[in-house]
């Protein structure tokens, strides 16, 4: 229960229809992607993914078409964030995703009806991994979207010997003393999965080893460089690089904020289509500028690459 993973782990986007509906037909051509680019798992269903956006059947579907096409890949680790507001829809969908055999399953805070106390948080994670004891499971912060902020190593003292499957966190935040007294709790008992693209080599300088983000979707190689520069000791290089992430990155918000990564991969060559409301997409005019700033970036030379992306 306490492996600690490593590497980049994507947060994929849910491919969706002109009518919004699902595309699961294109999941195994973006395992492939994903594969080529040595991307070592996938957390479906989360902000990417759009899963607050999803009703808990189609959440069932997302899940069942990626545990199909991975079935026979144990190096690749599937898990799927639950939600949060409702705690039985959450015991629902982790009874789904052990049946499904996935690695594991995330739960974040409720966001409505938010928890007053770090205890009450502790008490809704502790009734929602107790439907699955044999699977991971994982705590998301992200706090810009729960409002949920609570200091994550006092989650880990409220959790510790008392929820046997609590593996570790999703830390989707810029708290980085937070995140080193996490680190470092029961001599480094949980793992801890960087959830900050744009600040990945700070992560990594208080010794994150796994990261979860929605741009290894597309631009994988920039951030394996990244890691491998820090880990040969050239900073200069690392720090270049992650200036480059962070390039990247701005056109996120300048283009409308997360639905821009959808426009990312259309660049790639996977068209996962556009976000559901609330969220808005970039028109035709707004895509055409945003391709040229693409272009500028030099994002040719570190987007992901596949050999070929059929749908079967």
């Amino acid at each position: 229960m306490h492996t600690h993973l490593e590497g980049l782990i994507a947060a994929p986007f849910t491919p969706m229809g002109d009518e919004e509906e699902l595309r699961l037909e294109l999941i195994p051509a973006y395992y492939r992607l994903l594969k080529h680019n040595r991307i070592t798992g996938a957390f479906i269903c989360g902000s990417t993914g759009e899963g607050v956006s999803m009703t808990a059947e189609e959440k069932v579907a997302v899940m069942e078409a990626w545990a199909r096409i991975t079935a026979n890949d144990p190096d690749f680790k599937v898990m799927v964030l639950l939600g949060g507001t409702s705690l039985a829809d959450c015991k629902a969908l982790a009874r789904e995703a052990q049946r499904l055999d996935l690695y594991g399953v995330s739960f974040t805070a409720p966001f409505y009806f938010k928890p007053a106390t770090v205890e009450t948080l502790a008490e809704c994670c502790a009734e929602v991994a107790a439907e699955v004891p044999q699977l991971p499971f994982y705590y998301y912060h992200i706090p810009v979207l729960t409002g949920v902020g609570f200091n994550m190593v006092d989650l880990l003292k409220a959790v510790d010997g008392r929820i046997p499957n609590f593996t570790g966190i999703k830390y989707t935040h810029e708290d980085f003393m937070d995140f080193l007294s996490c680190l470092r709790y029961a001599q480094g008992k949980y793992d801890m999965l960087w959830g900050r693209d744009e600040n990945m080599l700070s992560a990594l300088v208080l010794g994150a080893k796994g990261a979860v983000g929605s741009t290894f979707n597309y631009a994988a190689p920039l951030y394996l460089r990244l890691m491998d520069a820090f880990n040969q000791g050239n900073l200069a290089e690392a720090q270049a690089l992650q200036q480059q992430a962070i390039d990247m990155i701005r056109l996120l918000g300048k283009f409308g904020g997360i639905a821009t990564g959808k426009a990312y991969m259309k660049l790639i060559g996977l068209d996962c289509g556009n976000f559901r409301l609330p969220v808005g997409n970039m028109d035709k005019n707004d895509f055409e500028v945003f391709t040229q700033e693409v272009e500028a970036l030099g994002f040719a030379g570190f987007k992901s690459l596949h050999p070929t992306l059929e749908t079967s």
